[in-house]
C-alpha cells in the first residue's frame, strides 16, 4: 500500500466521522482511531492471489515514468522558496469554512502574513510567512492532513 493511498484512508475515515477503522491486508495493517466515538465502521479488503499479482508490475511502472516529470519540475520549482508545515496536523486555507482563504495563487505577501491554519489537537495554529513574495503554487489541498516539514506553498521571491 503506497503512502498516498494511506493518506486518503486517513482523510476518507476523518470526514466519515468514524471512532475506529482497522484495515488488514496480508502483508500490512492498519489501525485508524479518531476522538470522536460516535460512529464506527470497518473496512475489509480481501484479495485473492489472482487480484494481487497483476497490479505489481502496474505499480512498479508507474515510478520509472514519473521519475523524469519529477526532475524537471524540482529544476523549474528551484527558483522559488518553500513554505513547509512547522508541524503535524489538518491544513485549512480558511481561518472558517464562511471566510476567504487566507492567500491564493498570484497574491503578494510579506514577511509574517498568515498564510494559513494548522489544526492539531483542536488547537488551531497559524502558519506565517517568513518570506516576502508571490505565492506561485498551493501545494496542500484544504482540510488535507500534513506532515512535520511538508511542502504547503512555493513562493517567487523576487
Amino acid at each position: 500500500m503506497e503512502l498516498k493511498e494511506i493518506q486518503n484512508l486517513i482523510k476518507f475515515v476523518a470526514k466519515s466521522g468514524a471512532s475506529e477503522v482497522k484495515l488488514e491486508m496480508e502483508d500490512i495493517k492498519i489501525t485508524i482511531k479518531t476522538g470522536t466515538g460516535k460512529k464506527e465502521t470497518t473496512i475489509y479488503q480481501q484479495t485473492s492471489p489472482e487480484q494481487f499479482v497483476p497490479q505489481v508490475p502496474v505499480a512498479a511502472a508507474q515510478p520509472v515514468a514519473e521519475v523524469p516529470i519529477q526532475e524537471e519540475k524540482k529544476e523549474e520549482d528551484s527558483k522559488f522558496i518553500t513554505i513547509k508545515s512547522p508541524i503535524i496536523g489538518t491544513f485549512y486555507r480558511k481561518p472558517s469554512p464562511d471566510k476567504e482563504v487566507f492567500v491564493k495563487v498570484g497574491d503578494t505577501i510579506n514577511t509574517g502574513d498568515t498564510v494559513c491554519i494548522i489544526e492539531a489537537m483542536k488547537l488551531f495554529n497559524e502558519v506565517e510567512s517568513e518570506v516576502s513574495g508571490k505565492i506561485v503554487k498551493v501545494l496542500v489541498d484544504d482540510s488535507s492532513p500534513v506532515e512535520f516539514d511538508q511542502p504547503l506553498f512555493l513562493v517567487d521571491p523576487s
